[in-house]
């Protein structure tokens, strides 16, 4: 089983949601699905992962969330998510920012695992068990308005 911790930096999560933190737990642990190793899921704001995209993926722009694989053999990794662009992304696409949210921890916390999307074939499966995972959490296909 996973040991899941959750760091909030940014105190608008806890003013746009109720429980961040529940929230935050219950997507990664679905997407975990009990692997074994830590995971910690940071909630922070655009400037902290426009600094962590620029020096690690050399991209200098914010973005909704980054993921850091580790290869040793208790911790899975690294999950970072930027308010604000998670908060205008959700309104955006018309979602409620929990289901937003939930679905871009799924999606990070399987980045841990090793999912990818960069070939077609790989972008297929992952997005497939994304939906699978969220569908058992009662969140809608969030893939659906994208293909339409």
């Amino acid at each position: 089983m996973s040991e899941i911790e959750i760091e909030i930096e940014d105190e608008a999560w806890n003013c746009a949601l109720s429980d961040p933190g529940g929230l935050v737990r219950r997507a990664a642990e679905a997407a975990a699905g009990g692997a074994v190793g830590g995971i910690v899921v940071l909630l922070t704001d655009d400037a902290a992962l426009q600094d962590l995209n620029a020096r690690f993926l050399d991209k200098d722009r914010p973005t909704n969330v980054l993921a850091f694989p580790d290869a040793s053999p208790d911790r899975l990794g690294d999950v970072a998510l930027a308010f604000g662009v998670c908060q205008r992304e959700a309104a955006e696409q018309g979602k409620t920012l929990a289901d937003h949210v939930t679905h871009l921890v799924v999606h990070g916390v399987l980045h841990l695992l090793g999912y990818d999307h960069l070939a077609d074939d790989d972008a297929t499966h992952m997005e497939a068990l994304e939906r699978r995972l969220l569908a058992a959490m009662s969140i809608q296909d969030p893939y659906a308005d994208v293909r339409d």
